[in-house]
């Protein structure tokens, strides 16, 4: 979305920290984990939709915290901000990321955004109404993060440890900035996010193993 349109959006629609999509909720106090592989190392992801909200680029959002843990040892720490409007469409307004080496110590912030900073936009992360075909930029801060989505298909199967569906959403995944690198992710109604896996330039998997609320 350009400058311009990102502001007609931004005037005719009303956002808020409260999301309630029924592919992506974020619920205060949820807690997912997932498990997997990433870089060839087994990986553990805790992901927390926290109470706390943020105002960005004229958007209330709410904050979540996710920590990537590599062989049990902290490697990644990230803090998310989401948005939905009126239309019932959750936006991306960026990230605060970090990388961590086994000491504990930042080794990188690559990927780090925040919508109407540098030139910096919000996307759309999961639309109210997805279907087959649709497709988005998911955020824009180029050279740093360009992830865009395309909705695959509504009702398709889905395993994990958490639990089965046959009616998940499933969408592609990728940015310009690692070509010829796939993702496809699987969404089930309520839940959310439930499994995240590479099919094409790498062999990276992400399984949701349990959802609790505190």
């Amino acid at each position: 979305m350009g400058s311009l349109a990102w502001l007609a959006a931004a005037v005719v629609l009303g956002f808020h920290a409260h999301v309630t999509n029924r592919w992506y909720p974020l619920v205060p106090g949820t807690v997912y984990v997932y498990r997997g592989v990433k870089d060839g190392q087994p990986s553990r992801d805790v992901m927390t939709v926290s109470r706390r909200t943020v105002t960005i680029d004229g958007a209330p959002c709410v904050v979540v915290d996710d920590r990537l843990y590599l062989r049990g040892k902290l490697r990644e720490r990230t803090t998310d901000w989401y948005s939905q409007d009126d239309l019932g469409n959750v936006w991306y307004f960026g990230e605060n990321t970090a990388e961590l080496d086994r000491a504990g110590r930042v080794t990188s912030r690559e990927g780090t955004w925040r919508a109407g900073r540098d030139g910096a936009q919000a996307g759309i992360f999961m639309p109210a109404h997805p279907h087959p075909g649709q497709s988005g930029r998911q955020e824009h801060y180029p050279g740093q993060a360009e992830d865009h989505y395309r909705v695959l298909r509504l009702r398709t199967s889905v395993s994990v440890p958490w639990g089965r569906s046959r009616a998940a959403l499933e969408t592609a995944e990728w940015t310009p900035l690692e070509p010829g690198v796939l993702d496809h992710k699987y969404y089930v109604a309520g839940v959310g996010t439930v499994l995240e896996q590479t099919v094409r330039g790498g062999d990276e998997r992400n399984a949701l193993v349990s959802v609790t609320r505190r």
